[in-house]
């Protein structure tokens, strides 16, 4: 079978993973920078080149789509849809997952608990908005901001208002979430795939941060997650429509709040906490797959 796995960065551990684990079951692995792609559109046909090529006899992608390129990294993967060609991430569900407003407001209607959250463009409201948000100290997020960039937690609602006033001068967007405290900077991270939960591990905030992200230098160890939980991430996968998913939550006194949803989440945290063959566990899903697509 010939897998392109679309990512900007070869060497990245996620790609290489993904690459090995696609070679050990003998397929062919291709990675492609979507960047570089070219979506030709015309009457009645539809075609991807790439370095001067047009891509053909593709059975399956694997996207890992950065968040700077979302908008691009979907239309290159809604090209490829078109194409029956099968994916591991569709368009629609790397949009909704992305953004993260989108996101709570898919995983609220579903009926998941969350942070409570509040976004508006009327900065002369802050001051009035901020007193709905549980506690004193305020988590002030960019929409579409990942790994941990982006996020800053305000002491007070003061300073929250400050961040809210500067995002917003900034042509930024933003949202204001309520501080869980008794999380005391971990996070859990299940990792899903095909709607089977293959991986979990807690994730602990350094000396002097609350994010608990990988990528800000927090660290990692094996989890057990209880029913409730894993109940919770495979419903907020399915509700945004993601066949491999990376969902984040904590734990709180009302039980487990959804954070966020990853449409791309990285493997080299997962695996090595883990000793789990994620990436061979996603190339087995594609296998069962691609020949239906």
């Amino acid at each position: 079978m010939n897998i392109a796995i679309l990512s900007r960065n070869p060497g990245l551990y996620s790609t290489q993973s993904l690459a090995r684990a696609a070679r050990l079951r003998h397929h062919y692995a291709r990675i492609i920078d979507y960047v570089n792609c070219d979506l030709i559109i015309e009457d009645g046909k539809l075609t991807i080149s790439y370095q001067g090529q047009v891509l053909k006899d593709i059975d399956a992608i694997i996207p890992r789509i950065g968040a700077s390129w979302t908008n691009f990294g979907a239309a290159v993967i809604r090209q490829f849809e078109h194409l029956n060609v099968f994916t591991s991430l569709s368009s629609d569900a790397l949009i909704k997952a992305r953004n993260k407003l989108s996101c709570s407001q898919i995983l609220a209607a579903n009926g998941l608990q969350l942070p409570k959250t509040i976004v508006s463009n009327n900065s002369y409201l802050y001051k009035n908005l901020l007193k709905e948000i549980p506690g004193d100290q305020v988590v002030v997020k960019l929409i579409n901001g990942t790994h941990g960039i982006g996020v800053v937690l305000a002491d007070n609602k003061v300073q929250a208002e400050s961040i809210l006033d500067a995002f917003n001068r900034a042509k930024q967007k933003s949202m204001m979430q309520e501080f869980i405290k008794e999380s005391k900077g971990t996070d859990i991270r299940i990792f899903i795939v095909d709607g089977e939960i293959v991986g979990s591990m807690k994730r602990k905030a350094k000396e002097g941060e609350f994010r608990s992200n990988l990528h800000r230098g927090g660290t990692s160890s094996k989890i057990e997650i209880t029913d409730n939980e894993k109940e919770v991430a495979l419903k907020a996968a399915k509700s945004l429509g993601l066949t491999v998913a990376g969902v984040d939550m904590l734990r709180s006194q009302r039980g487990p709040l959804v954070l966020e949803v990853n449409a791309s989440p990285g493997l080299e945290g997962i695996e090595t906490t883990t000793k789990v063959d994620i990436a061979g566990r996603i190339i087995n899903f594609v296998e069962r797959n691609a020949k239906q697509a």
